[in-house]
């Protein structure tokens, strides 16, 4: 039990140079661009699911939002096949990186929030200053509604980082655990394998879910500024 908890989430390198931004490329093999006129059953089940989940996401959206479906749809896409990799052994998943994160959350938030300043100033400046505030609280109120508004995509990439990365370390921890076992007391390693089995396919639910989340709070920043 001397392993570093922390080894699988260092970025991966071969000789010495990172090899992350193949890593990240990688997920764009699993979605290949059809063409032909009849698709095989796995496409056919990826175009119903992609069209499924951008209708849903598109619903709420006027006819300005919606010029960023393309956007989204690969968004949620990308971070929930990198999830659902990352969860094979001796993989690496980018989304436990902070960076990344907050490479991927901060433009799309600065995106909705300027995009909302443009169209929507007064509506947009509103928000720091709800109707019917007493004159004394004011400055601090606009104060306070400008840190909320600079937190949320630290929020956002704090959230899936934090997500991804304690169910990694809890199935690297009961796995260990159920290899020592097995040499001490066999009926307790079966109890250990069998909770590191629901617990692996807890993490698939919640790889899915952490890239929907994501996508869909994208998606509601968006839906207040346009």
């Amino acid at each position: 039990m001397n392993e570093n908890l922390f080894a699988s989430f260092m970025t991966p390198s071969l000789m010495g140079i990172p090899i992350v931004m193949f890593i990240i490329m990688f997920p764009t093999i699993m979605f290949p661009s059809p063409n032909r006129l009849i698709n095989n059953r796995t496409i056919t089940i990826q175009q119903w699911l992609i069209k499924l989940i951008l209708k849903q996401m598109m619903l709420i959206h006027s006819a300005k939002g919606r010029t960023w479906s393309l956007m989204l749809i690969t968004l949620i896409l990308f971070i929930g096949t990198t999830n659902l990799l990352g969860l094979l052994p001796h993989s690496f998943t980018p989304t436990t990186q902070l960076s990344m994160n907050l490479g991927m959350a901060i433009p799309l938030w600065a995106g909705a929030v300027l995009l909302g300043f443009r169209h929507k100033t007064k509506s947009s400046l509103a928000h720091f200053l709800p109707q019917g505030t007493p004159i004394t609280l004011i400055p601090m109120l606009v104060i306070i509604e400008t840190i909320s508004l600079f937190i949320q995509p630290m929020a956002l990439a704090v959230r899936l980082t934090a997500n991804i990365t304690a169910g990694h370390l809890l199935m690297h921890l009961i796995g260990g655990a159920t290899s020592v076992l097995f040499s001490i007391s066999t009926p307790a390693a079966l109890t250990t394998f069998i909770i590191l089995l629901l617990l692996t396919m807890l993490e698939f639910a919640v790889a899915l879910i952490q890239a929907y989340v994501f996508t869909l709070l994208i998606s509601l920043y968006l839906h207040d500024n346009t």
